[in-house]
């Protein structure tokens, strides 16, 4: 028996851009961002639903392709994959009820090009995955089927096989939102106002079931600022003193910058992007704080004078942040790490000219390749440059000792607190300017 479909039904249309997020994605390499931004207009829950049915498919592409597999007996057409891996994401990891998972997905085949003389294809394979249920995803090792080939072989490489397979792991869960307290605000305090937990860094994590952002106790008035657990370490690392000037390099979006601001430092924000330099004033607007904002190149730019700290969070593939943005592992690729190592290497020697002699830099990259972390700064100073490794010490990463490296670098994985919700994927490393 069929199941009855009505494709102009509001649920077939979150189902059908669903549909064509994964196809932009998938087949065309945009961000999920990126599409996002260029969805069709669409009542706020159906774009949220359309959102998460994506995001879910992203996350777990490889076991649901394996649940697919047996009841298929030859390649669908992309669109119809994708419609299928989300109906799939609905029944198995979503809650969403089967009859209603089937029917409207089979409505948006419908909407696809010549997507009737695939809609039979999808009510009978869909309607298998429900009868089967969770038992489809018995025997399935999911965190080495979500995890592409390329990005599994250079997690064990760095952080062997137990590692590279809890880090697969956290990648699952979505990230909770983290904020960062403006300094000498209470943080016991906010924390019960925020319904948040107190984090061993002073992060404060939000329950899962928050309101929007904006309707959060003190955003309009900027007491805090959203910022992951793992990104607010590189700022306080570099421990700036009131007066002091410093570079934040590849400022954007300014959580970082606002980190400085706050603890009294002249900060020069350098940010090559204009509208990604927009969001910095407007967000340092918001919580009352000042920076210069320059857009610029930092690789090209000159300062008028040398600074006494630097702050460089370079480009990078963004391999920590796959929690958050799970595109990101199906959009970059190995080649991608090789093609990023020249802008890193010219802006960590920009950075270093950038400094006064005895000045410090942080090198950061929320990139889990060792080959952007590690491998940037030992080709630093390989090349020559002025610099010279300053190690961090325990008593800097209080709370978070397991991040310090046998070299006194700091490497956050997402797989650290999992009791807590987890972290991005971080790498820095403190730099001295040494004498010329």
């Amino acid at each position: 028996m069929k199941t009855p479909v009505d494709k102009n039904s509001p649920g077939a249309g979150a189902r059908r851009e669903a549909i064509l997020l994964l196809e932009a994605v998938l087949g065309r390499r945009r961000t999920l961002d990126e599409a996002l931004g260029a969805m069709a207009a669409m009542p706020g829950r159906d774009r949220g639903f359309a959102h998460l049915i994506a995001a879910t498919v992203l996350r777990r592409l490889g076991t649901l392709d394996a649940v697919l597999e047996p009841y298929l007996r030859r390649a669908p057409p992309d669109a119809v994959r994708h419609a299928l891996r989300a109906g799939a994401a609905q029944i198995l990891f979503l809650g969403t009820q089967p009859h209603a998972a089937v029917g409207e997905t089979v409505a948006a085949v419908r909407t696809l090009p010549k997507g009737d003389s695939f809609a039979g294809l999808a009510n009978a394979v869909l309607r298998r995955v429900a009868e089967a249920g969770q038992a489809a995803l018995a025997g399935l090792d999911g965190p080495r089927l979500d995890t592409p080939d390329w990005l599994w072989q250079s997690w064990h490489a760095a952080y062997g096989a137990a590692g590279a397979r809890a880090i697969a792991a956290a990648h699952v869960a979505e990230a909770p939102l983290d904020v960062t307290l403006k300094p000498g605000l209470d943080g016991a305090g906010w924390s019960a106002r925020l319904g948040a937990s107190l984090l061993p860094t002073g992060t404060l994590r939000l329950a899962a079931d928050h309101p929007p952002v904006p309707d959060l106790p003190g955003f309009a008035e900027g007491a805090w600022w959203v910022q992951d657990a793992a990104a607010a370490l590189p700022a306080r690392l570099l421990a700036v003193r009131p007066g002091e000037r410093v570079a934040d390099l590849c400022a954007a979006p300014g959580g970082k910058t606002a980190q400085l601001a706050a603890a009294g430092a002249e900060v020069t924000a350098v940010e090559r992007a204009p509208d990604r330099a927009g969001r910095i004033g407007e967000n340092l607007a918001r919580l009352g704080l000042s920076a210069e904002i320059v857009v610029a190149d930092a690789a090209a730019w000159e300062p008028p004078a040398p600074f006494d700290a630097v702050l460089l969070d370079a480009p990078c593939t963004a391999t920590g942040t796959i929690r958050r943005h799970p595109d990101i592992a199906r959009v970059k690729r190995v080649q991608d790490v090789a093609a990023l190592a020249p802008a890193q290497d010219a802006l960590l020697a920009a950075a270093a000219r950038m400094l006064r002699p005895g000045g410090r830099l942080i090198y950061a990259v929320c990139s889990l390749e060792a080959a952007e972390g590690e491998g940037a700064v030992a080709r630093a100073l390989a090349s020559g440059v002025a610099l010279r490794r300053e190690p961090f010490t325990a008593a800097e990463l209080d709370g978070l000792s397991q991040a310090l490296t046998a070299d006194g670098s700091l490497r956050t994985t997402p797989a650290f607190w999992p009791e807590r919700g987890g972290m991005d994927g971080f790498f820095a490393c403190r730099l001295v300017r040494t004498t010329i």
